[in-house]
């Protein structure tokens, strides 16, 4: 089959940048409302000049980026489709040129991020990998994980605690509107990554959308990895009555546990008297 048959009449492009900001308007100083990662793939919506285009994400989120951050080219798309990928799940990951730590940076990923694998580890831990481009380098073989698109493969109980897990590598992380990288944040985005990175896709934002598979449950069957929607905000619920999200409250600033239990030391009163809808994907 033919590359342009292969992938029809609408564009694609490859996310060819550690972190891709979509804005609002195509304008370098126009509101951060999402961020892309490298390696995903996305359908080009229009182009509205040599510098920016309208980009969707394959969880369906629009917003302009620069093309100097896309690769476009249809066979390296075409490779890259049918490559062994793996998930960048180490907060920050460096591919180098040679596979020793003395190796020349090629390119810096957060967590998230998807490669291709080339040749499996050596008996130093280092992975051949292909970068979007067709460059060749090297990453150690514990900052990678499962690429994973579905999540049928597990029992609920590992998923759950699976979910939650990803949730906590970004602990710390710092607060950033329309992030979702480990170097920055939102609620929306550390919960869409957390179902993402497990083979799941949730909507971006702080609601239930009928395409997507959360729906509402009981307050009173919540179980971990379900989520916890307030008025604007969003958190993964942990279990006995803990939570994990990211917020910008002053004091916390990123991502951090709180309680729903008045008598625990994190308790957060405005969150806990403000929960409109408990969602869950089981």
């Amino acid at each position: 089959m033919a590359i342009a048959e292969r992938f029809g009449y609408v564009k694609y492009a490859l996310v060819n940048s550690s972190i891709v900001s979509l804005r609002k308007e195509p304008d370098y100083n126009s509101e951060l409302v999402d961020e892309a990662l490298y390696g995903m793939k996305v359908k080009v919506l229009e182009k509205v000049n040599a510098e920016w285009y309208l980009i969707q994400t394959h969880y369906d989120y629009t917003g302009y980026v620069s093309s100097k951050e896309l690769l476009f080219d249809l066979l390296k798309i075409a490779v890259w489709e049918d490559g062994i990928k793996k998930t960048v799940i180490h907060s920050y990951a460096d591919v180098l040129t040679v596979p020793k730590v003395q190796g020349v940076i090629e390119i810096s990923l957060t967590r998230g991020a998807i490669i291709c694998v080339v040749a499996p580890a050596d008996d130093n831990g280092w992975v051949m990998v292909c970068l979007c481009d067709g460059t060749i380098g090297y990453m150690k073989q514990g900052f990678l994980g499962e690429y994973t698109t579905s999540y049928y493969n597990i029992g609920e109980d590992r998923l759950r605690y699976n979910i939650v897990q990803t949730a906590l590598s970004y602990y710390g992380t710092q607060y950033r509107w329309g992030g979702k990288s480990s170097l920055g944040i939102d609620c929306s985005g550390l919960c869409a990554m957390a179902y993402m990175i497990n083979g799941i896709i949730i909507y971006r934002d702080a609601d239930m959308k009928e395409e997507f598979p959360v729906h509402e449950i009981e307050y009173e069957a919540r179980k971990p990895a379900d989520l916890l929607y307030f008025p604007g905000h969003i958190a993964i619920y942990m279990g006995k009555d803990k939570y994990i999200h990211a917020t910008a409250k002053n004091g916390s600033d990123g991502v951090v546990i709180n309680s729903l239990n008045p008598k625990d030391e994190d308790y957060r009163e405005d969150l806990a008297k403000s929960i409109r809808a408990v969602g869950s994907i089981f």
